[in-house]
């Protein structure tokens, strides 16, 4: 029944992380606050007892890129390969032998193969995938604390088989544009039928309540904690999706880490919109940070709030948004609900960063708007208003029915209808220009049909002002064909002077006329 589990491809998931846990884990924003630098990982070198873990961690798998150790490097060329043996079951073995059994079994899964050839070391391979099977069994079973040494073992053997430098992954030198990141094939890991054995075994090590958070974070600590976020680009889909449960996890169950990891996350956004802009696990990043945020603790703290503008707004920036824009919005309602004055700044930030010439962007930004709305109250939605429904006017006007139609929807829903009701008189001398334009000269009919039902709203609300903005726009209109017929008459005049001009210049015999003074003298 386990190998079948287990051999199912993690499926992916937007919604919010606690609804895949058997339990819903409450995560609640911790009021230590750290500030995370290259020079902090591994910093605290005057425990000992820490400095075990980050070696454990980070000591084993740090040149994986480059070369392995030195003992799997020999095992790779066949030196001790030919002592390669399954060991006992732990059937097998009596209880007071199977923690030590359990450590043989974990240095024997620190061997690395090569999987990009599937014709290489064939039975070593088998054997190492059902003694990986194995020690997930046991440790789902066990029915007592893990001790400090089991713990080292059981970090060391995850580094060595999961952090490894993804450069070494084949991949396009390209950025990824909006309109191919549905046609974009993610890149499947060769070793995977291990690694999935490998991350079920990390998962059920963090979530087991064997496991002493207290002891355990001397190994599960920074340095691996930033590996482990490292791996969050790996382009192949399975593992990031193990990868974020393993996160959420940790971030539940390590309360002393949760500054680190918010930190660490929000270092790893700011790379992405102002360096490289790719990243393959921003989605997934994003996605446990929706089930953070949902934890917050009010009132907000400043770190919070400071996140919020300064990384998870500006991420509207980068081209690939349709990549991880549905967890974003996500993110950035749950601060909205949680704290309604915060609606001014985010529709502010939307608004600085609205694109210009990208429809399916601008689409997505008015769903976003929505959904913010919704959570928006009045004095909030006050504040902003009048450059909110600017824009928004200009989606009207928009010749892209989709961002036209879109814009229109706003009105079908009750809370923001009840918002611009309550504030036509500023709201309705906005809009009504683009909606009359639209009235008269949109080519696409369902815009046209949705732009009439607006207007009969906006109608009902308040009509001495919707004849006044008509009678307005009329004048304005009337002006604008007058300053049309000036600007014509100006050219023509233009014309005729630059026709005339060129008759005179052109080249005429004009007989040569002397000064009086000159002919005496001759």
């Amino acid at each position: 029944m386990f190998k079948q589990i287990l051999s199912k491809i993690p499926r992916k998931s937007s919604k919010s992380l606690e609804n895949r846990d058997h339990k819903s884990v409450s995560i609640a924003g911790s009021n230590a606050s750290t500030s995370v630098r290259k020079s902090d990982v591994g910093s605290n070198k005057s425990n000992n007892q820490h400095n075990l873990g980050s070696n454990a961690a980070s000591n084993v798998g740090q040149n994986q890129g480059k070369k392995l150790p030195r003992t799997v490097e020999s095992m790779m060329n066949g030196v001790m390969l030919s002592s390669y043996e399954a060991l006992p079951s732990f059937m097998d073995a009596p209880s007071s032998e199977k923690q030590s059994l359990f450590m043989r079994k974990l240095r024997m899964c620190c061997v690395l193969f090569d999987f990009h050839d599937p014709t290489k070391n064939l039975r070593e391979k088998e054997i190492k995938r059902q003694t990986l099977l194995e020690i997930v069994d046991y440790i789902s079973s066990a029915n007592g604390k893990f001790s400090e040494n089991v713990m080292q073992e059981v970090i060391k053997m995850v580094s060595v088989n999961l952090f490894r430098s993804l450069a070494a992954q084949p991949r396009e030198n390209k950025v990824i544009e909006a309109f191919d990141v549905e046609e974009e094939e993610p890149l499947m890991d060769a070793s995977w039928p291990h690694l999935q054995i490998v991350y079920e075994f990390l998962l059920r090590f963090v979530a087991s309540p064997e496991t002493d958070a207290k002891l355990a974070k001397r190994y599960v600590d920074h340095s691996f904690v930033l590996k482990l976020l490292d791996l969050f680009d790996s382009e192949d889909p399975r593992e990031r999706d193990y990868l974020k449960t393993i996160l959420h996890r940790i971030y539940g169950k390590f309360m002393v880490h949760r500054p680190y990891i918010r930190k660490a996350i929000n270092n790893i956004f700011y790379q992405f919109i102002f360096e490289t802009e790719k990243h393959n696990g921003i989605a997934e990043l994003l996605e446990i940070l929706g089930s953070i945020i949902n934890g917050f603790a009010l009132p907000l703290k400043e770190e919070h709030k400071l996140f919020l503008v300064r990384a998870l707004i500006p991420l509207h920036k980068p081209r690939c948004l349709p990549m991880y824009h549905q967890q974003l919005s996500y993110c950035i309602t749950q601060f909205v609900e949680k704290d309604c004055k915060l609606a001014d700044s985010v529709i502010r930030g939307l608004l600085k960063y609205w694109p210009i010439t990208n429809s399916s962007k601008e689409v997505m930004f008015l769903s976003e708007l929505e959904e913010i709305l919704e959570a928006t109250q009045m004095p909030e939605f006050q504040r902003c208003l009048v450059p909110l429904f600017r824009q928004i006017a200009r989606c009207l006007s928009s010749s892209h029915f989709q961002v036209a139609e879109r814009a229109l929807f706003l009105w079908n829903n009750d809370h923001i209808e009840n918002l611009i009701k309550h504030n036509c008189k500023i709201i309705l001398p906005i809009v009504f220009p683009a909606l009359e334009r639209n009235t008269r000269n949109h080519w696409n009919q369902a815009v046209h049909s949705l732009t009439l039902n607006v207007r009969k709203i906006l109608y009902d609300f308040d009509s001495e002002l919707f004849e006044e903005c008509l009678q307005k726009f009329l004048e304005d209109e009337s002006m604008e064909q007058e300053v049309d017929v000036k600007r014509e008459a100006t050219w023509k005049r233009l014309e005729e002077i630059a026709a005339g001009k060129a008759k005179i210049t052109e080249p005429v015999l004009v007989p040569l006329i002397l000064p009086a003074r000159i002919t005496s003298g001759l």
